[in-house]
C-alpha cells in the first residue's frame, strides 16, 4: 500500500520575490509534460502566461491565455511573438523520441531544430525578449571531441543548441539552452517512457519488459525542471549560454526500477533483457556546477523522494 506524501508542487521560498506578476510569457509545448508544469507555476506567480497548444484549448481556471499555432510554421510563430509581446519565451514544443530510427530524421529535424530556428528569426529583432529552450544532455558535448550524436533526436537538438549560440554572437539574441536530463515526476502522461511504464505495470500486477538495465542516466524531478526554466528567464548573465540541468547523479536503470518495485511493494520481477539495449546509449549524467554559480539554481527533490511522489500520483488514478 502506498502512503502519499506531501504535494512538493508548490513554489520554492528562493523564488517567491522573483518579479512575474503581470510580465507577458510565451510558452510553446504548453501542454507537454514540463510544460504543464511550468504553465501552472507561471501563473501562480502571477505571469500573464500565454501557451501555445496545436490544438484549442478552453482558457482553464488558472488564467493562462491559448493560441493555436504550429511552431514548424514560420509565420505562424512570427504573428504569435508579434501579438503577445513576450518578456520571456519558454520553447518547450518538441517531439521526444529516443529511437534509432531512420524514419525520424525529417520529423525531429522539423519539430525540434525547424521550430528553434523559427522562432529566434522571429525575436532577432526584439532586443527586450529573453529565450530559454529546452535541450537535452542526449547532446554531445565539446569535451567529448568527435562524438557522435546518439538518435535522430539528440542530433536536433545539439543543432539546435548550436543556432542559439550563433543567434547570440551574430545578432544579440538572449537565449539561454537548458540541457535537461531524465525527468520524471507526477502527470507524465506518456505511458511509454520508463518510469510511468514501470510504476503503472507494477501497480497493475504486471511484469514490466525492459532492457538490460545497465545504462546510467541522470534523473531530475519535474518541480526541479520547472525552477530551472524560471531561473533561467531572469538571468541576463546567462543569455549566449548552455546549461546542464540534472542532479549530477548516476543511477543505473536496473537500480531505478528497483526503487519503484520498493515503493510500490510488489513482489514481481521485471524483465530484464527483454529488449535490446539500443546503439549508443551511454551514460549521461549532468554537470550541475555551471547552473549552481550562474543561475543560482540547484535540484532539491531526491530520487527516492520524487519516485515516492511519482508512483503515489499513479496510484491515486488507477
Amino acid at each position: 500500500m502506498l502512503t502519499v506524501p506531501a504535494s512538493l508542487d508548490t513554489l520554492a521560498s528562493d523564488q517567491e520575490d522573483l518579479d512575474w506578476y503581470g510580465a507577458p510569457v510565451l510558452v510553446t509545448g504548453a501542454t507537454g509534460f514540463i510544460g504543464a508544469h511550468l504553465v501552472r507555476r507561471l501563473a501562480a506567480l502571477g505571469a500573464q502566461v500565454h501557451a501555445v497548444s496545436r490544438v484549442p484549448r478552453e482558457k482553464t481556471k488558472q488564467g493562462e491565455i491559448w493560441h493555436v499555432a504550429d511552431v514548424s510554421d514560420q509565420e505562424a510563430i512570427e504573428r504569435l511573438v508579434r501579438s503577445t509581446a513576450p518578456a520571456v519565451v519558454f520553447h518547450l514544443a518538441s517531439e521526444v523520441a529516443g529511437a534509432r530510427d531512420h524514419r525520424l530524421v525529417r520529423p525531429m529535424l522539423d519539430s525540434n531544430l525547424s521550430s528553434v530556428v523559427n522562432l529566434l528569426t522571429a525575436v532577432a529583432e526584439r532586443p527586450d525578449t529573453r529565450v530559454v529552450l529546452a535541450g537535452s544532455l542526449e547532446e554531445p558535448r565539446s569535451d567529448e571531441g568527435e562524438a557522435t550524436p546518439s538518435s535522430p533526436y539528440a542530433v536536433a537538438k545539439w543543432a539546435a543548441s548550436a543556432y542559439a549560440r550563433m543567434f547570440h554572437h551574430l545578432w544579440g539574441v538572449s537565449v539561454t539552452t537548458l540541457r535537461i536530463g531524465m525527468v520524471y515526476g507526477p502527470g507524465q502522461h506518456d505511458t511509454r517512457k520508463l518510469v510511468p511504464y514501470v510504476t503503472l505495470s507494477l501497480l497493475r500486477g504486471e511484469e514490466p519488459s525492459l532492457s538490460s538495465g545497465t545504462r546510467q542516466l541522470d534523473w531530475v524531478y519535474v518541480d526541479d525542471v520547472v525552477d530551472a526554466f524560471l531561473a533561467a528567464g531572469v538571468a541576463p548573465q546567462a543569455a549566449g549560454l548552455s546549461f546542464d540541468i540534472g542532479t549530477g547523479t548516476r543511477t543505473s536503470i536496473r537500480d531505478t526500477v528497483e526503487l519503484l518495485r520498493d515503493i510500490v511493494g510488489s513482489a514481481l520481477r521485471p524483465r530484464y533483457g527483454a529488449i535490446s539495449d539500443r546503439p549508443l546509449d551511454s551514460a549521461r549524467i549532468a554537470d550541475i556546477a555551471p547552473a549552481a554559480e550562474t543561475l543560482g539554481w540547484h535540484p532539491s527533490v531526491g530520487l527516492k523522494e520524487g519516485l515516492r511522489l511519482t508512483a503515489s500520483w499513479y496510484a491515486d488514478r488507477l
